[in-house]
């Protein structure tokens, strides 16, 4: 009888495994995965050389894992389980009871190369510059964190990062500002971004520092235009016992118009753009509808005839801000320089900007690459 079962038992797993690799093989293989809102691995080329470094076996391996069969309800699975067990880290996001938060702690990292980089954009350009280093949720709510995920603070990092700049570029607190609002609605819960509201939190000292009043909250209208997103958290844990998020447009119906709003491709293509692009509520990047999809150059212009322009040097912390600035310039320029495929000069003259604002989120920093384009 015991062999029998164990007869049963082999032909079982063969058949099981033979239908895994017939499916692994014969199943169309997809460049994009929606529900992690990610690329996924192509399948690797194989050379002499990347043999002998060991790369292809590297890639090759991503590859596999990008493309494992079913691999999106394995990942739900996973999440679950180790949900059920109480194990509260999944692929580097911890389950803070009512929100996520990023646990990888790999990305902070030292910032000191593009504080370097900012400060030779200053050195080499006329203009004002100022600097937001903006906390991710994991900053602003670490003590939720296990201790031993919170030995190096953003708090920290950020101070690290400005002390690193020279003393002729404004730096701008948004982390203080932040920490003493926690609760509100300030993060997404399933996001290491903040909020709409978040962002006008800081935008009120932002504003000021560039020398205007800022626009009270009462004079917007808000917008809920989806109580069901999933942020970058979500994607890489597939944890769906969080609350989804809601996320809003905020209208200043009797204020300033935005009477254009241009993006450039490194083509040189040049497309129409919204402020709030709703079509973007129904593609694979919800949080796209900030600002349209991305493109290296945004150009705005407004109806505010003060003949002020701003730059913004930016990531995508700053798309749900750049609409509270429509108020105060009558252009704004937003390069997103990890875009470009080339030097930023071709895109803008820095020297015409009386006024240049770098934001981005503290993870971000991590990376000088980023910035490379904008000193060639």
């Amino acid at each position: 009888m015991t062999k029998l079962i164990n007869k049963i038992t082999a032909v079982l797993m063969l058949a099981f495994i033979s239908v895994f690799m017939l499916y692994s093989v014969f199943d169309s293989k997809k460049n994009r995965s929606s529900e992690e809102n990610r690329e996924l691995s192509k399948r690797p080329g194989l050379s002499a050389s990347s043999l002998l470094d060991g790369s292809y076996a590297e890639d090759l391996v991503s590859y596999n894992a990008d493309h494992f069969p079913l691999r999106s309800r394995w990942l739900r699975l996973n999440s679950k389980l180790r949900e059920e067990i109480g194990d509260g880290i999944i692929n580097g996001v911890y389950v803070a009871d009512d929100m996520l938060l990023d646990a990888d702690t790999s990305r902070r990292a030292s910032s000191g190369s593009s504080a370097a980089e900012i400060n030779r954009f200053a050195r080499d350009h006329s203009g004002a510059v100022y600097v937001v280093a903006v906390p991710t949720s994991s900053g602003v709510y670490g003590e939720r964190l296990p201790e031993y995920l919170d030995d190096y603070r953003e708090s920290r990092q950020i101070s690290d990062f400005y002390d690193r700049l020279n003393k002729d570029i404004k730096r701008i607190d948004a982390y203080n500002i932040l920490k003493m609002l926690n609760d509100n609605y300030i993060y997404y819960r399933s996001d290491t971004k903040w909020t709409s509201y978040g962002a006008y939190c800081v935008y009120r000292t932002v504003i000021q520092k560039l020398g205007f009043l800022p626009t009270t909250f009462d004079k917007y209208s808000i917008r809920h235009v989806t109580s069901d997103f999933r942020g970058n958290l979500y994607n890489r844990s597939q944890c769906s016992s969080v609350k989804p998020d809601i996320m809003d447009f905020y209208y200043y119906n009797d204020g300033e118009e935005v009477l254009s709003c241009t993006g450039i491709y490194n083509s040189g293509k040049i497309v129409a753009k919204r402020i709030y692009d709703d079509k973007q509520l129904d593609s694979d990047y919800v949080y796209s509808a900030y600002l349209g999809e991305s493109v290296p150059l945004l150009k705005i212009k407004t109806s505010v005839n003060n003949e002020r322009k701003l730059l913004v040097i930016k990531d995508s912390y700053a798309d749900c801000f750049i609409p509270f600035l429509t108020q105060h310039y009558s252009e704004i320029d937003v390069l997103t320089p990890e875009l470009l495929d080339g030097p930023a000069s071709k895109f803008v003259d820095f020297d015409s900007y009386e006024q240049t604002l770098f934001l981005f989120g503290i993870e971000n920093l991590s990376d000088s690459s980023i910035f490379a384009s904008l000193n060639h």
